[in-house]
Parts: structure tokens; C-alpha cells; sequence
């Protein structure tokens, strides 16, 4: 009688060891995922800006469409990522062509001095250093998730369940830090 309690006992602990694991590698996937869901929010935030930004330089720079289409482009293609690796790809890219679009200030004095147009730098300033943010608790919910379904024991439940690792938020070269928006 005495052997079974303890059968019962260790089988319990064990039981609960495993849902334990379970549910801390289901938190973390979790987590990661609505850290991804944060930056998508920012990034949001950023292609509602582009276009006024796009509209308030084209009052004075007519003649610049190929600028002008360029980051249409962009953001359009940077809307449409799949992933953090596609998403990061399409963001270097919206990134170059907003520094080109924000280089044209420099050729129109009166688009320099543009209230909407300063406000909507600033708007996007901000936006940028919320993506960083956002960024960094994405690529950090990724190091723990992946951490867990790296270590023991936790590794052989992520196994039986299929918990798969994410991939981190990387962006490349001069596209590290914030889009320059100061003149």
C-alpha cells in the first residue's frame, strides 16, 4: 500500500513537472508573439505617416515622382513582409528611400520650414524609437523562448510538442539606427 502512495506520489510530481515545462514554453511562444505583434503596431504607426509626409513634400517638389514612387514602393512592400526576417529586409529598404525623401528638404528652404512638415518629422522620430524598442523586447521574448526550448529538460517536452524557435529581428548596416531626420 505504502509502495503504491508513492508510485502515485512520484507520478503526480512528474505530471505536474510536465505541465509545468508545457505551459512555461506555451507563456513564451506567447510572449514572442505578441512582442511581434508590438512592432507590427509601430510599423503601423510609421506607413500612416508616409503617405502625409509623401503628400506635404509634394507640394514642393513636383518634379520628384521617382523619389515619391520609390518609397510607395517601399512601404507597400514592407506592408506585405512575412516574418522578421522578410520584415527586416523590407524595412532596410523603406528606411534608404525615406532618408532620400527627407534629403529633398535640403534642396527646398520653404519645405525645411513647412509646420506640418516639421511635425510629421517629429511624429516619425518618435515612431522610429518606439520600433527600436519594440525591436529589441521582440529579439529579447525570442532569446528566452528559444533559451527554453534549448535547455533540459524543457527541450525534451518542446521537442514532443513541436515548440520550433523564432527567428530575431535583424536589420543590416547603416539601417541600424533610426531613419536621420534632423537638418
Amino acid at each position: 500500500m505504502v509502495g503504491l502512495i508513492i508510485i502515485i506520489v512520484v507520478a503526480a510530481i512528474f505530471l505536474l513537472f510536465l505541465v509545468m515545462q508545457y505551459n512555461g514554453l506555451v507563456r513564451l511562444r506567447n510572449g514572442t508573439k505578441n512582442a511581434w505583434s508590438q512592432i507590427d503596431v509601430q510599423l503601423r504607426r510609421r506607413y500612416d505617416l508616409i503617405p502625409n509626409l509623401i503628400e506635404t513634400v509634394k507640394g514642393y517638389a513636383e518634379h520628384e515622382k521617382e523619389t515619391f514612387e520609390a518609397v510607395v514602393q517601399a512601404r507597400n512592400a514592407a506592408m506585405a513582409a512575412q516574418g522578421p526576417v522578410d520584415q527586416a529586409k523590407n524595412e532596410n529598404f523603406l528606411e534608404g528611400t525615406l532618408k532620400s525623401l527627407f534629403a529633398l528638404s535640403e534642396a527646398y528652404p520653404d519645405l525645411k520650414a513647412n509646420q506640418n512638415f516639421l511635425e510629421l518629422q517629429e511624429e516619425l522620430t518618435s515612431t522610429e524609437s518606439r520600433i527600436a524598442f519594440a525591436r529589441q523586447h521582440f529579439n529579447d521574448s525570442v532569446l528566452g523562448y528559444n533559451n527554453k526550448i534549448e535547455v533540459f529538460p524543457s527541450n525534451l517536452i518542446a521537442g514532443v510538442f513541436k515548440f520550433e524557435q523564432e527567428e530575431f529581428y535583424e536589420i543590416e548596416g547603416e539601417a541600424q539606427g533610426p531613419v536621420q531626420v534632423q537638418f
